[in-house]
C-alpha cells in the first residue's frame, strides 16, 4: 500500500528512461536538486490536475451540505471526551466544539487529558469508563492501544465515537465504534501534496514532518509522499519523524539541521499537523529564512488558530488543510444522539479545504456555514 525501496528504484529507473527520451515528465533523486528549468521538469498533466484540484479546494463560497434530518434530542445524557493530548490543537479544537454542542442539546461533558503517552491515554480512558457516561469520545488516538479499556466500555454498554481514531470515516467494527469523525485522510494527503505541486509548478524539494507513533499520522504521511511521487520533478528530501508531544523540544533543532543540510534545495514542507510549523518558526527565523518562504509550508491538518495567524501574517506557514474542528465537535454530539435514538450514523464527511492568506479573510478557523442552525433544527424536530 505504501512506497517501498523497490517502488523507489522502479520510479528512478522509469525517470532515467524518460529523461533519455526527453519525453513527458522529469525529476531527480530525493536529496539532490536538478539544474533543469521548471518548464523542463515536473509533469504537465499532473500539474494541470493539481492546480484544478487546489483551485476547487480554495473556494470559500460553500454552504452546509451535511445532515438536515435526524432524531430529536434525547434528554439527560453525559459524554466524556478522552483526549490524546490537549496540547494537540486539533484535539483541543474538537473538544471545544463538543462542549459547545452539548450545551446546545442540553447534555453534560467532561474532558480527560491523556497527555500524549500510552500510559496516560489508557489511564484517561479507564477513568472515563469508571464514570459510566452515556458515551465516550476517542479523541485522536488509536483505540487498539486501549483495547482492554475499550472492551470494558463495550461491555458496559457505553457508546463509543472516534475522532481521528481510525483511518477511515464512518462506523468501525474492529475496533467497535458507532462512527469515526474525520475528513478522508486520502483527500487531505492528496490536496496538500497537490498544493506543493501546483505552487512549485512541479519543481520542489520537500521535507515531510510526521509522527509515526500515531498510525493515522503515519498513514497520512505515506499517502502524502505517494502523491508527491506522481510528479518526479518534486523531490522528497527527507521525512522527519517527530512525536507530537516532543515537537516543541525536537523540531527547532531538527529544522536547524535541515537548513544546514539542504540549504536552497529545501523549498517546501508538508506536516501532518500545523503545530510543527509553530516550533519550526524560531529556527527558520534564526537561519535568516524569510517568513513568507521558502520553505513554503503547508499543514495537512488540523487548522488551529495559531496556524491561521501564521498564514495571515505570512510568517513561516503558507497554507493549511484545516479540519472544520468546531463542526466536527457538533457532529460528534449529533452522532451520539443518533446512537441513543437507535438510528444509524449520518455518514457525513466534510470536504477538504485549503486556506491561504489570499482566501482566509483574516479568520482564525474554518467552518462550513449553517451547521449549528441545521443541527439545532434537527434536535428540535423541525
Amino acid at each position: 500500500m505504501y512506497p517501498n525501496r523497490n517502488g523507489v528504484l522502479a520510479a528512478a529507473a522509469l525517470w532515467a528512461a524518460l529523461s533519455t527520451l526527453v519525453a513527458g515528465c522529469g525529476g531527480g533523486s530525493s536529496e539532490t536538486s536538478t539544474e533543469a528549468s521548471p518548464s523542463a521538469v515536473g509533469c504537465p498533466a499532473v500539474l494541470a490536475r493539481a492546480k484544478e484540484a487546489v483551485a476547487l479546494a480554495e473556494r470559500t463560497d460553500t454552504t452546509w451540505n451535511g445532515p438536515t434530518t435526524g432524531p430529536e434530542a434525547v434528554a439527560d445524557k453525559t459524554i466524556v471526551y478522552v483526549a490524546q493530548t490537549m496540547t494537540n490543537p486539533g484535539v483541543a479544537g474538537v473538544a471545544k466544539g463538543v462542549r459547545e454542542a452539548a450545551a446546545a442539546i442540553g447534555w453534560q461533558v467532561r474532558v480527560i487529558d491523556g497527555e500524549g503517552t500510552p500510559a496516560g491515554i489508557q489511564a484517561a480512558l479507564s477513568q472515563a469508563v469508571t464514570l459510566r457516561p452515556s458515551g465516550i469520545v476517542i479523541g485522536g488516538f488509536d483505540p487498539l492501544l486501549t483495547a482492554q479499556q475499550t472492551a470494558r466500555a463495550e461491555t458496559a454498554g457505553i457508546a463509543l465515537i472516534g475522532w481521528h481514531a481510525v483511518a477511515a470515516p464512518g462506523p468501525s467494527t474492529s475496533p467497535r465504534l458507532f462512527t469515526n469523525i474525520t475528513t478522508k485522510v486520502e483527500d487531505v494527503a492528496r490536496i496538500s501534496a497537490d498544493w506543493v505541486i501546483a505552487r512549485s509548478d512541479g519543481d520542489a524539494g520537500v521535507v515531510v514532518f510526521t509522527d509515526d507513533s500515531i498510525a493515522f499520522a503515519h498513514n497520512k504521511s505515506e499517502l502524502i509522499k505517494r502523491q508527491l511521487g506522481t510528479c518526479p520533478g518534486v523531490r522528497l528530501l527527507t521525512t522527519e519523524n517527530i512525536p507530537i508531544p516532543d515537537a516543541s523540544q525536537r523540531t527547532p533543532q531538527q529544522v536547524s539541521s535541515l537548513v544546514s543540510r539542504f540549504r536552497d534545495r529545501w523549498t517546501h514542507s508538508i506536516a501532518i499537523n500545523d503545530l510543527y510549523f509553530a516550533d519550526a518558526a524560531p529556527a527558520l527565523r534564526a537561519a535568516g529564512r524569510p517568513g513568507e518562504g521558502p520553505p513554503f509550508n503547508i499543514g495537512a491538518g488540523d487548522g488551529d488558530p495559531s496556524a491561521f495567524q501564521r498564514i495571515n501574517s505570512r510568517r513561516f506557514q503558507a497554507a493549511t488543510v484545516p479540519e472544520p474542528l468546531a463542526q466536527q465537535g457538533w457532529q460528534i454530539i449529533d452522532e451520539f444522539n443518533r446512537s441513543f435514538a437507535g438510528r444509524p450514523a449520518s455518514g457525513y464527511v466534510a470536504a477538504v479545504h485549503v486556506v491561504t492568506a489570499e482566501n482566509s479573510g483574516g479568520a482564525t478557523s474554518w467552518d462550513p456555514q449553517g451547521y449549528r442552525e441545521a443541527y439545532q433544527r434537527v434536535w428540535r424536530g423541525e
